[in-house]
């Protein structure tokens, strides 16, 4: 008999994560049944239909066609949906990943109906009750069944919040799955010559977060920063970003048009791990990010003041980053002073599989 699992996909960094899960299920596993659900946060093509072609994710099984909106809006839009989608079709589980408001939103709706709900990507820690992905995180680890860690920092950070040990297996990252799967083809593209740029002769931006971008003029000092930086630096322009951008003229405003910092639209996953793959150095505040810079040994500066990923900066290439220190930091970098780091444990492109085992055997202590 098999066991049917909803897979939650919403917005651009759950297709990564999702995309090995459903492989494993698909081509290892004859219990588990994979039903891919896309809530819609990311609606455009460039932020996620490109991405399931990429990643060789099918056409979802359901859409409920959520949009943009509020936090409000987003999670009780979700929530709605899904319940009628769960009641006309219960799931035997409801897999989740990450930290947007979707994986709250339908964690919340399947506990009520008393669905198991695994999280992967579970235990991770800001400790920045400001962001919305930290309130998500808390949430959906409250009442998860099964927490699937990426290391033991996050085992450690369930364990002080109450958590048994019997909920809380660490399989890895799963980021690193979709990265180990694809890197050899996307270092073969060659995109940065779009641009004219050579590889190793360029850094790449990428900036989304709130407190980085719907304020113009937090925005504004950190595209200034930027664009001083001494370097050429790509920036793929996500569209809330772009948003604030345009509305209040910031181009122009910060004589940026002629400047090293290049503004480019949305890319694929396979042309944007190009671009990383060959920079010098990486500026975000991605979550992602700093693990995907972290196993490629790039070194990565995080715009945040924290982060859920310590593991990245204790081990790995990361740093955080403010506007007033990053151009010492960077200058650092291009001296050759950067920290090497080393891959976390578990870091191997095989998390899905152990995923796919620790659902498999859950499942099988529990009545069809």
């Amino acid at each position: 008999m098999t066991r049917k699992i909803h897979l939650i996909a919403a917005a651009r960094p759950n297709f990564m994560k999702i995309a090995p899960i459903w492989r494993a299920m698909t081509e290892n596993s004859t219990v588990l049944e994979p039903v891919l659900i896309h809530t819609g946060q990311h609606y455009d093509k460039n932020m996620s239909d490109v991405f399931f072609e990429d990643l060789g994710l099918p056409k979802p099984d359901v859409h409920l066609g959520i949009g943009g909106g509020t936090h409000a809006h987003q999670v009780a839009g979700v929530m709605l949906k899904y319940e009628e989608l769960c009641l006309a079709d219960r799931p035997d589980l409801v897999l989740v990943v990450g930290d947007v408001n979707a994986t709250m939103a339908t964690s919340l709706v399947a506990t009520k109906l008393h669905i198991p709900v695994a999280h992967v990507e579970a235990g991770l820690r800001s400790r920045d009750r400001t962001m919305p992905e930290e309130i998500n995180r808390l949430v959906t680890d409250a009442i998860a069944d099964l927490l699937f860690t990426p290391s033991p920092d996050a085992d450690a950070n369930l364990r002080s919040e109450g958590v048994p040990d019997h909920k809380i297996k660490l399989v890895g990252n799963i980021m690193i799955d979709s990265l180990v799967r694809t890197i050899s083809r996307a270092r073969e593209l060659e995109v940065f010559t779009r641009y004219g740029l050579e590889d190793g002769g360029y850094g790449v931006v990428t900036l989304h977060r709130p407190s980085n971008v719907d304020d113009p003029a937090t925005l504004e000092a950190i595209l200034r920063v930027l664009a001083g930086v001494g370097m050429p630096l790509l920036f793929p322009v996500h569209p809330r970003t772009r948003a604030v951008m345009e509305k209040h003229d910031l181009v122009t405003r910060c004589g940026l048009a002629d400047s090293d910092l290049k503004f480019i639209e949305p890319l694929g996953y396979y042309e944007f791990m190009n671009l990383v793959a060959h920079c010098r150095l990486m500026l975000t505040d991605s979550g992602g990010l700093q693990e995907e810079t972290t196993y490629l040994k790039i070194p990565c500066l995080t715009l945040r003041p924290n982060t859920e990923r310590p593991i990245t900066i204790e081990q790995g290439t990361n740093e955080l980053a403010t506007v007033e220190s990053l151009p010492g930091q960077v200058e650092r970098i291009l001296a050759g002073q950067w920290k090497e780091g080393t891959v976390p444990d578990l870091w191997d492109g095989k998390t899905a599989p152990r995923i796919v085992r620790e659902l498999e055997e859950y499942l099988a202590g529990r009545p069809a």
